[in-house]
């Protein structure tokens, strides 16, 4: 793996948000969760953490919208036009953003650090064994 990606552009599938990020992202993670699952149609959703204050919308912040599914949840940000997934933010910590990695235009060159939610993974999605460490409900930040 090279040196991760200093500077990196994204944007949503109809182009009417575009964002920056600055900084190096922090590393990736997947998440199985049955929430995940049903938002991307998919097995898994993967982020990518930011630095803080390293992440700007540099188009189109009228067209992000955020769903808050309470709880301990990440609030998610989408294009209200074409549906694209774009962010995830913490509710009690906005410091704490993660952006979809298939939202970048960039190979960001950052490692997948965790596989989260591992509990609830589709029975038909086999997760891979790349050591990568896993855990049963929400990964933990120590």
């Amino acid at each position: 793996m090279t040196e991760p990606a200093e500077t990196m552009t994204g944007r949503c599938v109809c182009g009417n948000v575009e964002f920056t990020i600055d900084k190096p992202l922090l590393g990736a993670a997947r998440c199985y969760c049955k929430r995940c699952q049903r938002r991307t149609g998919t097995a898994f959703s993967q982020t990518g953490l930011t630095q803080p204050g390293s992440f700007r919308i540099t188009k189109g912040e009228d067209h992000v919208k955020m769903y808050e599914p309470g709880g301990e949840g990440w609030n998610k940000g989408f294009c209200d036009e074409c549906g694209s997934h774009l962010l995830t933010r913490n509710g009690q910590n906005p410091d704490l953003l993660a952006v979809r990695m298939g939202a970048l235009d960039e190979d960001p060159q950052v490692p997948l650090r965790a596989h989260q939610f591992v509990d609830y993974a589709a029975p038909w999605y086999e997760i891979p064994d790349d050591g990568v460490q896993r855990f049963g409900e929400r990964m933990t930040y120590e």
